[in-house]
């Protein structure tokens, strides 16, 4: 019987075939035509997340988590980078430095904001004289602060005038804090925060629902190459398992960040596979230098050499990640290679513990956010700090509450990283270290130190490389000996994606690099 039906059905097709020759033409064009539509970008992307943006305003944001929803997909700079992490023009075809204070850039004359507003030099202005309004209070207008004035020279000259020198000028505009704002959008909002992002970029904000889903749709209207999907649809999932199923079901197409202890999951599926970078970034153990204990740096040494960080390593990141000794990454402008890391050695933190008053150790707390990896590592310090008396508590919190506990120093122990932004020290070293950025802005540390500070601002000063390298040398060796944080490692950019998602990939800094992506 399923021979003869197999022979019935031949014959149909045969026959349909004679009956409809003169539509068979027009039939294979169609499907040819739709296979095309669905290569050229007739599809919608869908990410599945950890966990959702904190805010969709550059200006306030405080994580590339946030950041890499919106970096170069809504928001533009006058600069970019390329695939080789190398500055390139954006929405400035060309620039100069006319003197040390000085930068100058020609812009484009072809580009429009999503609300049809021309992109032009007041724009560029509007934009940074909102993020440096003391009014408005943007937590990351302490990048800029160097910035004394935006002139506009024409409708499209614009100069960057500088209180004084800053070598890395470029970098910073090519991060996120420097993306422009379409000027209609400021006013709307005016000293509150952005609710719907509003630029240049080759996808168009949709919606966002809070704590579910952001989407953005694509910009037919793009100055650039089109991208190559209609819709980004970012899904916030926090249980690992379940993004990955969504993964292997075809209800999504990229799931991040992938847990290394997810590796042989996703290895093991015949339509997943995994994504692996390495990242400008480290994550670290952070001390709040200013509570209880560790206002006393001989304590915060003491865990330092309590900390068996091989163990940490192979145990809990399955040694995927390479150990860090500093909180920059190797490929950094300004990396510090020679300076080491404190040794694993009970005895000496025995030593330092009863020197500082605390024979008998002491309880505290470490919170992290709900990460699978650093749970385990909070657990894993929790058993080697008990070596040398010392009782630590675990709390763990989704994204958003551990990042507002972190800003406004609520924490004693914690678990966090950096991802570097611009592939310069400066951003490390002026957001974690200096004074003038406790809390939202980076140094969550509550840290400070003279010397430091001076180092610091002469480093992002100095026009000559080896000279600022020298400088960020001598920075990172005195946060050391103050023992201000314990290096991991070097952040690995970690996705799954699915076998049939072409061209993703995650830059240094830690932005999901969308706008190539094809959908088989």
């Amino acid at each position: 019987m399923r021979v003869k039906r197999e022979i019935s059905r031949l014959f149909l097709v045969m026959l349909m075939a004679i009956l409809f020759t003169g539509c068979s033409t027009n039939k294979e064009a169609s499907k040819k035509e739709n296979a095309l539509e669905e290569s050229s970008g007739d599809s919608t992307l869908v990410i599945t997340r950890l966990s959702d943006a904190e805010n969709l305003d550059h200006h306030f944001m405080s994580s590339i988590n946030a950041a890499s929803t919106t970096h170069n997909k809504v928001y533009e700079g006058l600069v970019g980078r390329d695939k080789n992490a190398d500055i390139r023009p954006l929405l400035a075809e060309k620039w100069e430095q006319v003197d040390e204070i000085t930068w100058e850039f020609k812009l484009r004359k072809d580009v429009t904001f999503h609300d049809g507003t021309p992109f032009d030099a007041d724009a560029v202005k509007a934009t940074f004289d909102r993020l440096l309004n003391p009014d408005v209070g943007a937590p990351r207008a302490v990048v800029f602060e160097m910035v004394k004035e935006v002139k506009v020279i024409d409708d499209h000259t614009v100069q960057f005038i500088l209180k004084e020198p800053f070598s890395p000028l470029l970098s910073i505009l090519a991060s996120h804090e420097g993306g422009i704002i379409s000027p209609k959008t400021i006013e709307k909002y005016g000293k509150n925060m952005i609710q719907e992002p509003n630029g240049t970029g080759p996808f168009v904000f949709e919606s966002w629902t809070p704590g579910q889903e952001i989407v953005f749709h694509k910009n037919e209207n793009y100055w650039g190459n089109q991208p190559k999907v209609e819709k980004i649809v970012f899904k916030v999932v926090p249980e690992e398992t379940t993004r990955i199923s969504m993964l292997e079901t075809g209800e999504a197409h990229i799931s991040e960040p992938l847990s290394v202890t997810m590796m042989d999951t996703v290895e093991a599926s015949k339509n997943v596979e995994i994504y692996s970078s390495e990242g400008y970034g480290t994550e670290y153990i952070g001390f709040n230098v200013q509570k209880g204990p560790f206002k006393d740096v001989r304590v915060r040494k003491a865990v330092a050499h309590a900390v068996n960080m091989d163990a940490i390593i192979e145990g809990v990141f399955n040694n995927i990640g390479n150990k860090s000794n500093s909180l920059l990454g190797s490929k950094v402008f300004g990396y510090h290679a020679g300076m080491k890391a404190y040794e694993h050695n009970l005895e000496e933190a025995k030593i330092l513990l009863a020197e500082a008053g605390y024979p008998n150790g002491f309880k505290t707390t470490i919170k992290t956010m709900d990460k699978k990896e650093w749970i385990n590592m909070a657990e894993v310090l929790q058993s080697q700090l008990k070596r040398i008396g010392i009782q630590l508590d675990i709390e763990v919190y989704e994204y958003g509450t551990f990042t507002e506990q972190a800003n406004r120093g609520d924490t004693e122990m914690y678990i966090l990283s950096w991802r570097n932004a611009t592939g310069d020290a400066d951003y490390n070293q002026y957001n974690l270290f200096h004074s003038n950025s406790h809390g939202a802005p980076g140094n969550k540390f509550f840290y400070s130190n003279k010397e430091v500070d001076r180092l610091i601002v002469a480093a992002r000063a100095e026009q000559d490389h080896n000279k600022r390298i020298k400088l960020y040398e001598q920075a990172q060796e005195l946060e050391m000996q103050d023992s201000v944080y314990i290096p991991i490692r070097v952040i690995e950019n970690l996705a799954a994606i699915g076998e049939n998602v072409e061209g993703f990939s995650i830059s240094p800094s830690g932005y999901l690099e969308l706008n190539d992506i094809v959908i088989k």
